[in-house]
């Protein structure tokens, strides 16, 4: 256990890396590396997972908030939607889920099982996604303010969009970010480094709130392991923010994509198997 929790730390520093960089993924992994290196319960996890996310994304956020690369305004449409369904998730929702969730003769299916089998699926869609993106790289940005598309909006999509990734984000603990990019650049019309701050910006935002609604709902949070672990993807961040503009973001999510999905397809064998 030892030798897993060393791992573990060297992981939570890789993670922040990614987030830094491309904005998603990096999250993904939160659940696993507590469940797995740390031996934390999985219905536990996820809440913890959500402010060790959102602490990290709101260190990125205002360094890209600070470069110019976001748009606080597309935030303000989509966040508060996602706040909502975040919230509500963790605070009332989640503690309902029975456990065990499902028995049938001799089978039973645990709430922590149950929730990795979740996660698991989860992160083998994110997989496909980084992988199958294939944006081009952009030229190096300029640092100036970016201005919010005002044609061309659908509003209670983007709305609907917001509350939909705050219910999964909820359920499972990580950010989201892999399905808020596309909401982003392709409804909201943002360049994909601007997409990239307004992602962190709102992962941070509906993670934290997250994290009240678990408080509110958990009967005890080990305060000193959370307020240790979440310095190290707090380290990571701040080197992947410091990368984003030497390093190729695209091939870096698509590798990232592949060891997602080998991560994902363990998950669900050790789960089930």
């Amino acid at each position: 256990m030892l030798e897993a929790s060393v791992f573990g730390y060297f992981a939570m520093v890789g993670l922040g890396v990614v987030l830094g960089l491309i904005g998603a993924g990096g999250s993904i992994l939160v659940v696993p590396i507590l469940v797995y290196m740390f031996g934390v319960p999985a219905t536990q996890a996820t809440g913890y997972s959500l402010v060790i996310v959102g602490t990290t994304a709101l260190v990125g956020a205002l360094e890209y908030l600070r470069r110019g690369q976001s748009s606080p305004r597309m935030a303000l449409i989509f966040g508060p939607p996602a706040i909502i369904g975040v919230y509500v998730t963790r605070r009332w929702l989640f503690p309902a889920i029975p456990d065990p969730v499902w028995q049938t003769g001799s089978f039973v299916l645990d709430k922590d099982a149950g929730v990795m089998i979740l996660f698991a699926v989860f992160m083998l869609v994110a997989a496909f996604s980084m992988i199958r993106d294939r944006r081009p790289e952009e030229a190096a940005p300029e640092v100036e303010a970016v201005p919010l598309p005002t044609s061309n909006l659908n509003v209670p999509l983007i709305l609907a969009s917001g509350l939909a990734v705050g219910i999964f984000t909820g359920l499972v603990g990580a950010g989201g970010g892999f399905m808020i990019l596309p909401v982003l650049v392709l409804m909201g019309g943002l360049p994909m480094k601007v997409a990239i701050g307004t992602d962190l910006l709102i992962i941070a935002a509906k993670s934290l709130v997250g994290f009240v609604g678990e408080a509110q709902a958990a009967a005890a949070i080990d305060w000193g392991f959370v307020g240790v672990i979440i310095l190290l993807p707090l380290a990571g961040i701040v080197v992947g923010t410091f990368l984003n503009r030497r390093v190729s973001a695209p091939r870096l999510q698509t590798a990232f994509g592949w060891f997602v999905l080998v991560m994902g397809a363990y998950v669900v064998g050790r789960e089930i198997l």
